[in-house]
């Protein structure tokens, strides 16, 4: 299983990119780069060479999906798993995210004691997938 080392994440809400940036390289021990919007991340992420990509649904400008979107266009960032982090928990919205080519969902409020394994399960979920 390959393993999981850097993340991007990109979210437009400072103290919410603060709390999961210092929870994943605290307790995760991850390299978290940060952004704040979907157009910084698109433009900064493939110099980053990150093995997993964090998006905020919604973000003002590009969205989540939209950077996502954008992100499969290109051949460097093509490849990269990705995570929708979200307040919308209903299930045909999850689905919906899912469908955009999101590898997993982790809904807000998240807890921060168990933010790292949540990631970290569907990191590990992905990856047997491609294995399999």
């Amino acid at each position: 299983m390959p393993q999981l080392r850097k993340i991007v994440y990109a979210d437009d809400e400072p103290d919410i990119r603060e709390v999961v940036s210092i929870i994943l390289s605290a307790i995760g021990n991850y390299d978290v780069v940060s952004y704040a919007s979907g157009a910084e991340a698109l433009e900064k992420a493939a110099h980053e060479s990150p093995d997993l990509i964090l998006l905020d649904v919604m973000m003002p400008g590009l969205t989540g999906p939209e950077t996502l979107a954008e992100l499969r266009l290109r051949p460097e960032t093509m490849n990269i798993p990705a995570i929708f982090i979200t307040a919308k928990a209903q299930a045909h919205e999850i689905a919906w995210l899912m469908d955009t080519g999101a590898v997993g969902v982790v809904t807000k409020p998240f807890d921060p004691a168990t933010l790292t394994q949540r990631i970290e399960e569907i990191w590990a979920a992905h990856s047997r997938q491609l294995l399999a």
